[in-house]
C-alpha cells in the first residue's frame, strides 16, 4: 500500500486531489451519509479498490481477507489510529456493501492518479502480449520501472506490498480478477504487468 507521506504527495497533484474530492463527495451523499472521512484518508481507501475487487472475486470476503484489508486501509491512513476508529477501515465498509457500483468510477480516478504521476503512455506496448515467464527479465523489468509504477501495482494488488519480486501462488477465480482490474485500470499493455501477471501460480 502507498505509505502515509506517498500519498501526502499524491494530494499535493490538483487533478489527483480535484478528482478525489469529486468521488468523496459522490459516494458520501449516495451511500454514506454519515461518513466523516478527510480527502486524504478517501484517496486511502480509492487506492484499496483493486485490492476490494479481487477479494470479493468469489462473491464475499473472507475473515483473513476482511483482516488484510484493514491492515492495508490503517497503514494508507493519516495519523495513527490505533485507539481509535480508523476512517479509512470504516468507509471500506461502506464500498465492500456497493462494490459493484462504485468501481468504474474508483478506478477512474486511479487512472488520473497514474498518469498524473507518471507518463504512462511511454511504457505501452501496442497490444498486450503474452510474455515468456522469464522469472531473471521480471526482475530487471522491476528495476528499469519508475518506481512509484511499482509501487502502485503492488499496493493493488499484494497484500504485502513490499515482496513484489517474490512469487506466489493465487486461486484461478481470484488471478482472472486481477487480470480484469489490470485491463480496466489500462495496465494490461505495460511489459512490468504482464510480467507480474506471470509471477503467479494459479491453482484450481
Amino acid at each position: 500500500m502507498l505509505t502515509e507521506f506517498e500519498i501526502e504527495t499524491m494530494m499535493e497533484i490538483p487533478a489527483i486531489l480535484e478528482a478525489t474530492q469529486k468521488l468523496k463527495k459522490d459516494f458520501i451523499r449516495t451511500d454514506a451519509p454519515y461518513l466523516e472521512i478527510g480527502d486524504h484518508d478517501f484517496f486511502g481507501l480509492i487506492m484499496l479498490a483493486p485490492t476490494v475487487g479481487v477479494a470479493l472475486a468469489n462473491g464475499s470476503v473472507s475473515l483473513f481477507e476482511e483482516l488484510a484489508l484493514n491492515k492495508k486501509a490503517r497503514k494508507a491512513s493519516k495519523g495513527g489510529y490505533f485507539l481509535k476508529k480508523d476512517p479509512t477501515v470504516y468507509a471500506m465498509k461502506f464500498l465492500l456493501d456497493n462494490y459493484t457500483k462504485w468501481e468504474e468510477k474508483f478506478f477512474d480516478v486511479l487512472k488520473i492518479a497514474m498518469s498524473s504521476s507518471f507518463d504512462i503512455d511511454k511504457l505501452k506496448t501496442k497490444e498486450a502480449a503474452v510474455v515468456d515467464n522469464n522469472y531473471d527479465e521480471y526482475k530487471r523489468t522491476v528495476l528499469n520501472t519508475p518506481y512509484i509504477l511499482i509501487r502502485f501495482i503492488s499496493s493493488f494488488f499484494l497484500q504485502d506490498d513490499e515482496h513484489i519480486i517474490q512469487r506466489r501462488s493465487m486461486n484461478k477465480t481470484d488471478y482472472e480478477r486481477l487480470l480484469d482490474i489490470g485491463q480496466k485500470l489500462d495496465l494490461h499493455r505495460i511489459p512490468v504487468f504482464q510480467q507480474f501477471c506471470q509471477t503467479f501460480k494459479v491453482k484450481g
